[in-house]
């Protein structure tokens, strides 16, 4: 039997995580050992063989090209923590994958930039976050992500209120919702890396979201 690959899961440091305990659960399901990364979780030192980073608060805008004074809720010391992780993940080459905050800070480490909010630029989507998937995200034909899925069209929940705008260096868009916001990115070279903008670990009861998981364990092998 292959041995289990062990996957770094990035986060809050909040005892009760349901992120943490949700993404976990799914990861195992898939055959993977999950290890919690966050700035009260330090890592094993056991070497990582894939990394999700996660959901959660907004991200500084000190880090992308934007307005500084603008208000958001930012954790300035979770971010220097998945920014080091997603720097490492990319020279190690590691298989990434993030979920929300998690897409748009690999994009923003990529290079990219941010709709500091976008509630007020939707206009066939609404702004009522949900656990469930009540939101269509169109998959582009062809792409790693609905090839995974198979699928070209998704139901998707939605926690978000900032999203992707110019896309990072390496990174090409694979998923769009009605309003044409981006939803989910991948590699543009073939290289293992997916972000998706909703929250698949909520999620994962449903066979084309837990193929997310199924995925990243079997590239992190």
């Amino acid at each position: 039997m292959a041995e289990r690959p062990r996957i770094g899961v990035t986060g809050n440091g909040r005892r009760w995580s349901p992120s943490w305990w949700c993404t976990s659960l799914a990861l195992r399901l898939a055959g993977a050992i999950p290890e919690r990364i966050s700035v009260r979780h330090l890592p094993s030192g056991a070497p990582l063989d894939g990394l999700i980073i996660g959901g959660g608060d907004d991200i500084g805008t000190e880090h992308y090209e934007s307005d500084v004074r603008a208000k958001v809720k930012s954790d300035p010391a979770r971010d220097q923590l998945e920014i080091a992780w997603i720097e490492h993940a990319l020279r190690q080459k590691l298989p990434l994958l993030g979920i929300c905050r998690g897409a748009q800070l690999i994009n923003v480490v990529s290079g990219g930039t941010l709709h500091i909010d976008i509630r007020k630029m939707r206009r066939r989507t609404y702004n009522r976050p949900g656990l469930l998937p009540t939101k269509q995200v169109f998959l582009v034909d062809g792409s790693t992500l609905a090839g995974i899925c198979k699928r070209k069209k998704l139901r998707v929940n939605s926690l978000h209120h900032q999203a992707i705008a110019r896309l990072g260096d390496g990174l090409r868009l694979v998923g769009r919702d009605l309003d044409d916001f981006t939803q989910a990115v991948e590699s543009d070279s073939g290289r293992n890396i997916i972000g998706v903008q909703w929250h698949p670990e909520y999620l994962f009861y449903l066979p084309a979201q837990f193929a997310l998981f199924r995925w990243l364990v079997g590239v992190s092998r």
